[in-house]
């Protein structure tokens, strides 16, 4: 597996893949209005204004889907790494997490609303005594990796689901918006989320 041709997830990237849901699902799970998007490319989106303002901090979304999958690609923002919005977007499916930014990298895989793994990447040991397979692959995929950042455990999870999301297919024109950390969701964490570590899967199939 190369991490070459996924400059794009080296640092300070945030992504997410959901099943089954469509582009304008995902962004309205993230808080956004999906009616706002607009087909850009790399280039025009990068255009678009993000980033920390008075009013708060503005994240970049780009969303498109690829087989039963649909990937959210962020930058500028860490909102697709919030139990809150983990929880929302995997309600009724199952979403993975990557995020990486300054001094931060973390991994996330959720079903209907549980996490099931969530742990940073460079642990020495499974982060609790529950069944991890994706912390086993992601210590396998790092070991000896060349990539810069979370891109060779974004290579992981784009193999292991089936996917191609290189440079050059995410700079095409995808579904694009921007959206505000104040319109994400932030619902009390409830049961679904014990704050560190992923909660007790119990009987559900871990992919």
């Amino acid at each position: 597996m190369t991490t070459d041709a996924f400059d794009w997830a080296g640092d300070q990237m945030c992504v997410t893949f959901t099943r089954g849901l469509d582009p304008a699902e995902v962004f309205a799970r993230y808080g956004a209005d999906p009616a706002r998007s607009r087909l850009l490319d790399a280039d025009a989106a990068s255009d678009l204004s993000t980033g920390q303002f008075a009013a708060g901090a503005v994240s970049l979304l780009r969303s498109g889907r690829l087989g039963d999958w649909t990937f959210c690609v962020e930058e500028d923002g860490v909102i697709g790494s919030w139990p809150e919005l983990l929880a929302a977007l995997s309600r009724g499916t199952e979403t993975c997490s990557v995020l990486s930014t300054e001094g931060l990298a973390v991994f996330q895989y959720w079903r209907d609303g549980q996490c099931l793994e969530n742990f940073e990447p460079d642990l020495e040991q499974p982060p609790s005594e529950h069944p991890h397979p994706w912390w086993d692959r992601v210590q396998e995929a790092l070991a000896g990796s060349r990539g810069s950042g979370m891109a060779p455990v974004v290579a992981l999870v784009l193999d292991h689901l089936g996917l191609t999301l290189d440079d050059a297919t995410l700079s095409a024109r995808w579904p694009t918006l921007t959206v505000a950390e104040d319109d994400a969701p932030t619902a009390p964490r409830g049961d679904s989320y014990a704050g560190e570590g992923p909660v007790p899967p119990g009987a559900v199939e871990i992919l």
